[in-house]
């Protein structure tokens, strides 16, 4: 009876973070800025942290679940457009990177895509951007400053031919998900709903 009904919200819960952790690790932007400690020697911690914060934007599928009473308004998912604001806002406080190709944009689309098909119960997708992910670990990206502003980036790898041992993936192949409210003091929310990072003086 109980596969007739679906994922547990909990295993599809799992899914979605597991999908924004590793979208995360797929943003080249914030690779670059980790791997060159931009949000301090503790850069690798704060972008799981960076992970749990988007995370916690969207209701929890376990909370979803559980029986509402009437009067109880149904959380609801957020916007595109408020995902690709916080992933821009989080980059300058914490990693003082601003980002300017718009790749927050691809970032956020593939974040909500992920959620849907979760929720659908569909993991094709997070599986797909494992296996994209797994195919990336190890490598360093190498950027080449260019007058004006502009960079060119390169994976590269010491490795010339990737094996094929990661076939059979499980979720200890999937990078670590920190949550944000455990992991930081409450954050200060302004008007508009950003978060008010204060960031320490060099």
């Amino acid at each position: 009876m109980a596969s007739a009904v679906g994922p547990t919200p909990e295993t599809r819960q799992l899914q979605f973070e597991q999908g924004v952790a590793i979208s995360l690790h797929l943003w080249l932007s914030l690779t670059v800025a980790v791997q060159n400690n931009l949000g301090g020697p503790a850069s690798d911690d704060k972008r799981d942290w960076f992970a749990g914060a988007i995370v916690d934007m969207f209701p929890s599928f376990v909370d979803l679940a559980k029986p509402q009473k009437p009067s109880q308004k149904t959380p609801q998912d957020p916007d595109v457009e408020d995902v690709e604001a916080t992933l821009l806002q989080v980059m300058w406080d914490e990693f003082e990177t601003n980002v300017d190709d718009e790749s927050e944009i691809e970032v956020a689309e593939r974040i909500m895509k992920a959620r849907a098909m979760c929720a659908a119960g569909d993991f094709a997708f997070v599986e797909d951007l494992r296996r994209r992910w797994l195919d990336t670990k190890g490598k360093t990206v190498k950027v080449q400053e260019v007058d004006g502003g502009d960079q060119e980036t390169d994976w590269e790898s010491d490795d010339d031919d990737e094996s094929e041992e990661d076939e059979d993936v499980n979720m200890d192949d999937a990078p670590a998900l920190v949550a944000a409210p455990k992991e930081k003091p409450a954050p200060e929310v302004d008007e508009d709903g950003f978060t008010k990072v204060t960031r320490k003086k060099r």
